[in-house]
């Protein structure tokens, strides 16, 4: 009997290689160094799992940016379709939002999972907890940290599912970029900005959302919902605009964005007169309180600006990026081919975050993952199938 599988990474593209391994009929081994797998995709999933997005294949693909083209045959090979026919194979019915977002029914991702590792026990998959990878040995045998001391595995091919570098703290530390060629520095990616905020307005607005906002720049405007922080903002609104956000930063020390407070409105108008400035923006131009504080921040800045022009184009300076440890994807990572094949190492491929792409939020993330995990997995089914004939 051949030796298992290898698949080294307990996540969503490391469970979805595992099982396409599994129901060609093969022997699968998952290894993960955390006690429990998958844990930043239960994370994703608190507040509602967004699977994937509805929009047609050839506008979804260029969400991926510069990895449109090498990303390409995997999504076209494991579209949204079939990713929505996997879930619901699980049980777990899905809808498609007003966004074009597609969730589960079920909002979350608990209930996906545990049907999900019932399939692979059902399969043969064994899953080994708490094996971190430390590489490889000079005979080529795979290295794990255990709790009982370092073990070696040899497996028949491996596919790597190591994860990113956002929320270290869930598993995907990116620690393993230490070990392979190739690796782009991590960068955060979906994540939020700083902004230097007064000491009012961060102290009473902080966690306060701003809903139904437009951002512009660089010439491109988006409409979304955002969030005060404490030191900065953030929020699906800034997620979309990320990248060249980060870049701008990274290029120029601060990036200068324009928010719409009332996008729906052509023109503001206040009237003026004995009643407060609070007043009128709430009354007039029908402000959140968060959003009247922005304009008035704005005004003692010295923006330039009256009141109603401040509510339809209110200028804010993001001075950094929020770090890797609270982003929710991030940039960077193993450099890859369409084949995912890592260079220098027979029979080892790779998948999901841990590859050189990124993405906005909104469903293209988790596509992304389980195309190329399926992928990665069906080259390693071809490549050792005939190799073995």
């Amino acid at each position: 009997m051949s030796a298992p599988f290898a698949v080294i990474g307990a996540g969503p593209a490391g469970l979805m290689a595992a099982e396409t391994l599994a129901a060609a009929g093969h022997a699968v081994v998952v290894f993960d160094q955390m006690a429990a797998p998958a844990r930043k995709f239960l994370l994703a999933g608190r507040g509602g799992l967004n699977l994937t997005h509805s929009e047609p294949l050839e506008p979804f693909l260029t969400r991926y940016g510069a990895a449109a083209d090498l990303l390409r045959p995997a999504i076209e090979a494991f579209p949204p379709a079939a990713l929505i026919a996997w879930a619901e194979g699980l049980g777990q019915e899905v809808f498609t939002g007003s966004s074009g977002r597609v969730f589960p029914r079920a909002m979350k991702a608990s209930p996906l999972l545990r049907a999900w590792l019932a399939r692979l026990e059902g399969l043969g998959v064994t899953l080994r907890r708490r094996h971190r990878w430390l590489g490889w040995d000079g005979a080529g045998a795979l290295r794990f940290a255990t709790p009982e001391g370092e073990q070696r595995f040899v497996p028949r091919a491996t596919i790597l599912a190591l994860g990113g570098a956002s929320w270290p703290r869930l598993g995907s530390d990116g620690a393993w970029a230490a070990l392979l060629p190739g690796v782009t520095p991590f960068r955060p990616a979906n994540m939020g900005f700083r902004v230097e905020w007064s000491a009012h307005l961060r102290e009473r607005f902080a966690g306060e959302p701003l809903k139904r906002v437009a951002l512009t720049f660089a010439g491109e405007t988006r409409r979304g919902e955002a969030m005060i922080t404490r030191d900065g903002i953030e929020g699906g609104l800034l997620y979309a605009a990320s990248a060249a956000l980060r870049e701008a930063i990274a290029r120029d020390g601060f990036a200068d964005i324009t928010l719409d407070l009332r996008p729906d409105l052509r023109r503001v108008t206040l009237p003026g007169g004995s009643q407060s400035l609070a007043n009128q923006l709430r009354k007039q131009a029908r402000l959140s309180p968060v959003a009247v504080a922005l304009v008035q921040e704005a005004l003692r800045a010295g923006a330039g600006r009256g009141p109603a022009e401040l509510v339809k184009a209110l200028p804010l300076r993001l001075t950094g990026t929020q770090g890797l440890e609270r982003a929710i994807s991030s940039a960077g990572g193993l450099a890859f081919g369409h084949g995912l094949a890592v260079p220098g190492h027979e029979r080892v491929f790779a998948c999901g975050e841990m590859l050189d792409w990124e993405a906005p939020t909104g469903g293209y993330l988790l596509q992304a993952c389980f195309s190329t995990a399926v992928a990665a997995a069906r080259v390693a089914l071809g490549v050792t199938s005939a190799r073995s004939g």
